[in-house]
């Protein structure tokens, strides 16, 4: 339980910034539908976890995945003039569905260890996600709209974790740790991922970007 509350967090952000663009109407059937699905996803990946992290350039493929959808969600930008190509309730749970499978990769290892191999322990305790994730997303919707800017730290977070995924991919860990050792940022008992740092300044630059001249290019339509 205690996992899943720290867990939840990148949920609830990409949940809701999947969200964002969607009419007043499919904002709360996006948040009801991407949670539940988002928490089935990760009962299922947790029952293979341990599997599935062994398996090479993994994590690579998911680093880029989330990249892009940071990128895409940030480039999105505030306005209903996006709906029509991307505002859809379907996109967004599609959107939600392939950052939850990505993010959910690490996440769920803890789960499963806190679990210790009972599966119905394992249910129970992933099951708390739910109000979690739900109530969540919700909150830091509404948020979103009164502070814009948090849809900003959100797209940086899902860069943040992009580049904490492509630096821990087996494939690439044992070249990492004896080429690259220096690769976190240690400021007191806080430490930051450097790859993960550069990749959040990096969608922040190529999100707004692409926003900026999305609008432009509706103003001038």
């Amino acid at each position: 339980m205690l996992i899943n509350i720290v867990l939840s967090g990148d949920n609830a952000v990409v949940i809701a910034l999947a969200a964002k663009s969607l009419p007043e109407s499919q904002k709360k059937k996006a948040i009801i539908f991407g949670s539940f699905a988002a928490v089935l996803l990760r009962i299922i990946l947790t029952v293979f976890a341990l599997k599935l992290l062994t398996l090479p350039y993994l994590k690579i493929v998911g680093g880029i995945l989330l990249f892009y959808i940071g990128v895409t969600l940030l480039a999105e930008g505030e306005g209903e003039e996006h709906i029509e190509d991307k505002g859809n309730l379907w996109g967004a749970i599609k959107t939600i569905l392939i950052a939850d499978v990505v993010m959910s990769l690490d996440n769920v290892l803890g789960v499963a260890a806190a679990a210790n191999g009972n599966t119905l322990l394992l249910i129970i305790g992933l099951a708390v996600s739910i109000p979690l994730i739900l109530f969540g997303s919700g909150i830091v919707l509404k948020l979103m709209e009164k502070f814009p800017i948090i849809i900003t730290l959100g797209a940086a977070l899902l860069g943040y974790l992009a580049g904490e995924m492509l630096f821990s991919d087996t494939a690439v860990a044992p070249w990492i740790a004896a080429n690259i050792p220096g690769h976190e940022l240690h400021l007191g008992s806080m430490h930051f991922s450097i790859p993960g740092l550069i990749l959040a300044a990096a969608v922040v630059i190529v999100g707004t970007y692409l926003q900026k001249r999305q609008a432009a290019a509706h103003a001038a339509a």
